[in-house]
């Protein structure tokens, strides 16, 4: 596979849209990533990879020449599971539920603690996140480029930075929301307060915001939820060479 220099060109492989992980618009939308491909004319196979060992897999299975074992969290056809079983030490299928925001934005209980945009000068404050917590992060090359990017809202309680909202991907027509909330400030309402600022931001640009989590994430579906987001299908992901 080679990483293609002008990767807007196969910018119709990622359409139309759909909600969820929008990983090959959100390369070409912010630049952090990179797209490969098995030729770099009508190829045949496309891989896209962004932060967080994030992959976007399609095309035909039989073109797709890894180069050696592969690792990460992979949106891919089940045509691809074959072959991602063959290159890899271990493969889980995650199932996700995907929700979208097809109706205004609600408004949330107030929160106390200070909810705002972050700038670049943030960038320190999102790096002393705990570590669980990081992954928020890295879809935009870390704390630098999420703080830069502008699309981000946190709540600071006492000074610090204690929830964290941002569209974990950007596409031209969807944007997908990520929130953390620091555990010491859970249950608090930050996470709703936070990620609705971020769905107000989304509709301004004339986007749909949308919502992916497990199943079995309850405390994300109900912030969801509070915030009128609507499920409208269910979803799978390859975790390869790693544990769930």
């Amino acid at each position: 596979m080679i990483e293609l220099p002008q990767p807007q060109r196969i910018a119709d492989w990622f359409r139309p849209e759909r909600p969820g992980p929008l990983i090959g618009p959100h390369v070409l939308q912010t630049g952090h990533g990179r797209i490969r491909a098995d030729r770099p004319d009508a190829p045949r196979a496309v891989l896209v990879e962004t932060g967080g060992d994030n992959f976007d897999l399609s095309g035909d299975p039989s073109a797709f020449r890894p180069g050696g074992p592969l690792r990460g969290i992979f949106r891919a056809d089940q045509a691809f599971e074959a072959v991602l079983r063959d290159h890899s030490t271990e493969l889980h299928r995650w199932p996700r539920v995907i929700y979208e925001l097809q109706a205004p934005a609600r408004d949330v209980v107030p929160v106390e603690a200070e909810v705002r945009r972050l700038v670049p000068a943030d960038a320190r404050a999102l790096d002393a996140l705990s570590p669980e917590t990081h992954w928020i992060t890295e879809t935009w090359a870390g704390p630098p480029g999420a703080a830069a990017g502008g699309l981000a809202f946190g709540a600071f309680v006492d000074g610090a930075l204690a929830s964290v909202a941002i569209p974990f991907y950007v596409g031209e027509r969807y944007e997908d929301i990520g929130v953390i909330t620091e555990e010491p400030h859970r249950a608090r309402g930050l996470s709703a307060a936070c990620a609705n600022a971020v769905v107000k931001d989304v509709l301004s640009r004339g986007r749909r915001p949308t919502w992916s989590t497990s199943p079995d994430n309850i405390a994300s579906r109900r912030v969801a939820a509070k915030l009128g987001f609507r499920f409208v299908r269910s979803d799978l992901l390859y975790l390869v060479g790693r544990s769930i």
